[in-house]
């Protein structure tokens, strides 16, 4: 059952790291944007909001194609980025990654915003009031009370990443240990007579990561819920 060919692990190590890198870059840019939703006013709010949820309702492939143009090749910023740095997306597995990550982002961008939202912003005030300035206050307050948030906000996108599909193979193709992930290699052993048993196999793997992460990441949020509630 568990003895995976070479072309199998492939695609299993290549899916854990293009979800992992994928969560990682956008976790800052997450918590910045998180950030400005719940606390900033300004005008066109509503409609930036609007476009950083976009993916979750746009068909992935849409997604994908418009990766494509803008990042891809002869795209308006891929096209720049290849020029001047030499950095290319399309069909690499950096790009299963941009890809991936741009589709659980706002997954993760939606669970940090309720946590900040949901701070007592008065233990921030008191904060203020103790000589912390803004930068301190939000180090020391501010980011640890909406670190439950933070790490549900990961571990979906990290999740969602992991089970990209669409946007991926229109945006990379697949290409056999650079962008064949678990799921495009499910794709294509679905297309092969006889591929069925590792189709299977690697939906179970996915299921399992997936259901690992989600366990490992309730018992890191009860934990730090009790350490919060003692701070508090």
């Amino acid at each position: 059952m568990f003895g995976f060919s070479p072309d199998e692990w492939t695609a299993i190590m290549l899916s854990l790291r293009v979800a992992t890198v994928g969560t990682l870059v956008g976790l800052p840019v997450a918590l910045f944007l998180a950030y400005v939703l719940a606390r900033w006013r300004f005008p066109g709010k509503v409609i930036l909001d609007g476009l950083l949820h976009l993916p979750l309702v746009l068909p992935p492939v849409v997604t994908g194609y418009i990766l494509l143009l803008t990042f891809g090749r002869q795209g308006a910023i891929g096209k720049a980025l290849y020029e001047l740095l030499g950095i290319t997306f399309s069909f690499r597995w950096t790009g299963a990654a941009l890809a991936c990550g741009i589709m659980g982002f706002p997954l993760m961008l939606r669970a940090i915003r309720l946590s900040f939202e949901a701070i007592d912003r008065r233990l921030e005030t008191a904060a203020s009031t103790l000589g912390a300035n803004a930068w301190w206050t939000f180090l020391l307050v501010t980011l640890p009370l909406a670190l439950p948030g933070i790490l549900v906000g990961a571990i979906l996108c990290f999740a969602k990443a992991l089970g990209e599909f669409g946007a991926t193979i229109t945006f990379v193709s697949n290409i056999p240990g650079e962008t064949e992930t678990i799921p495009t290699a499910i794709y294509t052993y679905t297309q092969v007579p006889g591929g069925d048993y590792q189709a299977f196999r690697l939906a179970c793997v996915s299921v399992a990561i997936a259901m690992i992460a989600l366990v490992v990441s309730e018992i890191l949020n009860r934990r730090i819920q009790k350490r919060i509630a003692v701070f508090e």
